[in-house]
């Protein structure tokens, strides 16, 4: 049946979707309580330099995507992927402790090193699973679903962060250890609200990972997983957001509302292109997406007046909301769906990778040449991304 009204689709996507969507949003209110204001604990509270911040951020994120590539693999092997996802769900909120107790940056390197490790084996298993359950006409707006979940929870839990910051005379600690609640709630509802299907195929499974395997991830795979490599190294770590919006005078229990303000956005934003993803080109989508990140680093460098941090950072969550869905099927799509976690993992693999340069390098330009200089080279990078995806366009034809 052909779906062309919004309200429709919706009622279409599976239960499971929702579950591993509100499951996200659970965790996403745990973790950004701590993360929205974790930069400026680290700065403020333990001395840490931008160069050290964009470090510990970028050593974080890539740990995250590169563990993805066990967990999903060990989840085509299995043939199963929710047990893979409690456990990584877990991680993430045994870590949170962590951050409360940290005395200086070496706990903190490792809390942020633990929770991205949760992350990292929980999300590949999880995206296979909104892929295994969804139709393939639906998949955009499966995961655009699922993200714009996620994303209202990244922002709600800068908003509680700000609350309880302002409530409690900027007690950082404090707050981290509220941080733990919705953890745990998520892993809870994960456990007891998400029946796993079936595998399709009884036979004797193999190892994902063997050469003969690996081939039939083909060209069309790989150019989703350099596409999505060139993406994160134009986009660095949200830290660095937050570090702006510092700069601008804002108070200190107030600079986490501008990951409200982004995610805000991204959440509005991610299931209206996801949907959009499933009846139009998507490499046109991703330049779209380009353009918007080079209107964002442009207003970013201009000013670190709060009003146009904010415009900025509003710029930046549009971006995230047109791609990082979009992405997420496109894997879906190029890849067979009994290594659908072996090319999550391979995909986020090579995006660890690349954030790890990409903060690691804003870092290094922030404390040399400063923050105006860190999202004009961004900008610059778009551009030259966008060239090259152009050029591909107009070779193809789509």
């Amino acid at each position: 049946m052909k779906i062309n009204i919004g309200k429709t689709v919706l009622y279409q996507i599976p239960a499971g979707v929702w579950v591993l969507g509100f499951v996200s949003m659970l965790m996403d209110i745990s973790s950004e309580m701590i993360h929205s204001l974790l930069p400026l604990f680290m700065v403020t509270a333990l001395g840490a330099s931008a160069l050290s911040v964009g470090l510990v951020e970028g050593l974080a994120e890539a740990t995250a995507l590169i563990v993805k590539v066990f967990s999903g693999t060990l989840s085509d092997y299995l043939g199963k992927r929710k047990g893979l996802a409690v456990f990584g769900y877990a991680l993430g909120a045994l870590s949170k402790p962590l951050f409360a107790l940290a005395p200086g940056m070496g706990m903190v390197l490792s809390a942020r090193l633990l929770d991205r490790m949760g992350k990292g084996i929980r999300g590949a298993p999880r995206d296979a699973l909104v892929a295994d359950i969804t139709p393939p006409q639906l998949r955009g707006a499966a995961f655009g679903l699922r993200q714009s979940l996620d994303t209202v929870g990244a922002f709600l839990g800068p908003l509680l962060a700000v609350g309880l910051m302002l409530l409690w005379a900027n007690d950082f600690r404090a707050v981290f250890w509220l941080a733990v609640i919705p953890g745990l709630m998520a892993v809870m509802l994960l456990f007891l609200g998400l029946r796993e299907p079936e595998p399709e195929k009884a036979e004797r499974r193999s190892n994902p990972i063997r050469r003969e395997n690996l081939k039939r991830l083909g060209a069309s795979y790989w150019w989703v997983v350099g596409i999505g490599a060139v993406f994160t190294l134009a986009r660095f770590s949200e830290a660095f957001l937050v570090l702006r919006a510092q700069q601008g005078g804002i108070p200190l229990a107030l600079v986490p509302l501008v990951m409200v303000a982004m995610n805000v956005i991204y959440a509005l934003s991610a299931y209206p292109f996801g949907r959009l993803s499933d009846k139009m080109n998507h490499r046109t989508l991703l330049a779209l997406g380009l353009i918007v990140l080079i209107l964002a680093d442009l207003v970013l460098a201009s000013s670190s007046h709060w009003g146009v941090v904010l415009a900025g950072v509003a710029l930046w969550g549009l971006h995230m909301g047109i791609t990082q869905g979009l992405l997420a099927a496109m894997v879906a799509h190029a890849a067979p769906a009994d290594l659908r976690g072996t090319a999550y993992g391979f995909f986020n693999l090579v995006s660890g990778i690349a954030m790890l340069l990409a903060s690691a390098l804003a870092g290094l330009l922030w404390d040399r040449l400063g923050a105006s200089f860190t999202f004009f080279a961004g900008a610059g990078f778009c551009v030259a991304a966008l060239a090259g995806l152009t050029g591909t366009i107009k070779r193809t034809g789509n």
